[in-house]
């Protein structure tokens, strides 16, 4: 077997064994793609083994504080179910998300989606890092883990990318492409923060907002790319949540650009909260409550698969014989080299559906991608990338893996009738 991955970290636990810890199915990543994987594997009857390099589930709902949950309607049709609504059921049990199921509270999201993956029989590891995999041929062997004990490697007969950046298809020599095709830049990330203690009824129209934001710019207050201030209502009345920072040029595939990103996330939320106080109505008296663990990344690696979903797919609603995932959010691209925002919507009422094929990679014949990373161009994943689509994702990406260890088959090889009659019957909407 070959080792590929993180350089430096050969001597491992598992390496001294003759027998590696062995699941039927490897997920890794426990956040909007992962959880639902996990969940769906396990439901079916297969043992299930989820990494998660944070102390906690939820990837950029609770990580990065990416809030609210984006569409998950066509008009008034709800077309994303299944256990994405099993799951709004849960928080809205637990007082954790308002009554448009949208805005949500990411702190008892946590324990909510440990229990979530708990009872469903998921065995969970988190404070884990995967840092490259074992190789034979096309096949992956095992996935290295780092975690306190030092390294070990795990084995399984299918593994699931549910990082999000696509890490453990890169490392195992799938095809990739990144950001946009004509010269690679990625849409921009944005640093999520919330203030508390406002005045909501005080505040002003956003015309005025923008108009106060402007200004601040002219003066040299704001050094930000971002053309408006978007902002949202939260779980809690006095709450207000921001998605207006801007950081440009960096990638999310290195650490040292990411250092970068994190640090002008940053300031650029202490110049947000700043002007807030000094300019808004309503928000004299507030503070800063509460910041993401990690920036919020949008766009990183594309794992490219047996189908490339497109623009045109997207644009012109397309339903497909094997689409396991449906979908109405809208081409929502921003600028990666600054200011602007290209918005391309739907007709009203009408949504796309993903293709099964989209998590098939190329190259590499035991692994299914449950993620924003699935196979589709820079425009057709700026819609497919929010996190109500990667939970109807990776419910869909579980379900194969559990029929694949059931048929002894390889990823390829599901049958799609099959797996999208078993979607239906576990509550999905095709």
């Amino acid at each position: 077997m070959v080792f590929t991955g993180v350089s430096g970290f050969h001597a491992c636990k598992g390496s001294d064994k003759k027998e590696l810890k062995h699941w039927d199915v490897i997920i890794v990543g426990g956040g909007p793609g992962g959880v639902p994987a996990a969940v769906a594997a396990a439901r079916n009857g297969i043992k299930v083994l989820l990494i998660e390099r944070y102390g906690f589930l939820g990837g950029m709902a609770t990580a990065a504080l990416v809030h609210p949950y984006m569409t998950y309607k066509a008009g008034d049709q709800i077309i994303i179910r299944g256990l994405f609504k099993e799951f709004l059921d849960k928080l809205q049990e637990g007082n954790a998300i308002l009554d448009d199921r949208a805005h949500f509270d990411a702190e008892p999201m946590k324990w909510i989606l440990d229990r979530f993956v708990l009872d469903a029989g998921v065995d969970l590891i988190l404070h884990s890092s995967a840092i490259g995999v074992l190789k034979d041929k096309n096949e992956i062997k095992a996935v290295r883990i780092f975690y306190k004990e030092g390294t070990e490697d795990l084995s399984a007969d299918v593994f699931i990318d549910a990082t999000g950046d696509g890490d453990i298809a890169a490392w195992a020599g799938a095809q990739i492409e990144i950001g946009r095709e004509s010269d690679g830049a990625c849409q921009p990330m944005t640093a999520s923060f919330r203030m508390a203690n406002v005045k909501v009824e005080d505040i002003p129209a956003n015309e005025e907002i923008f108009r106060l934001y402007d200004e601040a710019k002219v003066k040299g207050e704001i050094d930000n790319p971002r053309e408006d201030v978007l902002y949202f209502r939260s779980v809690h009345p006095d709450v207000i949540h921001f998605n207006t920072t801007r950081i440009i040029g960096k990638s999310s595939l290195d650490s040292w650009q990411m250092t970068d990103a994190e640090i002008e996330g940053r300031r650029q939320v202490d110049e947000m909260v700043k002007f807030l106080k000094k300019y808004i109505k309503g928000f004299e008296n507030s503070y800063l409550m509460k910041m993401g663990t990690q920036i919020g990344v949008r766009e990183s690696r594309r794992v490219i698969g047996k189908y490339i979903l497109t623009a045109d797919d997207v644009l012109e609603a397309r339903h497909f014989d094997d689409g396991i995932a449906c979908a109405s959010y809208n081409i929502d691209i921003h600028n990666p080299a600054g200011t602007g925002t290209e918005l391309k919507s739907l007709k009203p009422g009408t949504y796309y559906q993903i293709p099964y094929r989209c998590l098939v990679p190329n190259n590499v014949d035991n692994l299914i991608i449950a993620s924003r990373c699935i196979s589709a161009d820079h425009a057709a994943h700026s819609s497919l990338r929010v996190q109500p689509i990667v939970w109807a994702v990776g419910q869909a990406g579980g379900t194969a893996a559990a029929l694949c260890i059931k048929n002894k088959i390889k990823p390829e090889e599901v049958d799609a009738e099959e797996l999208r009659n078993l979607l239906l019957e576990q509550g999905a909407f095709l």
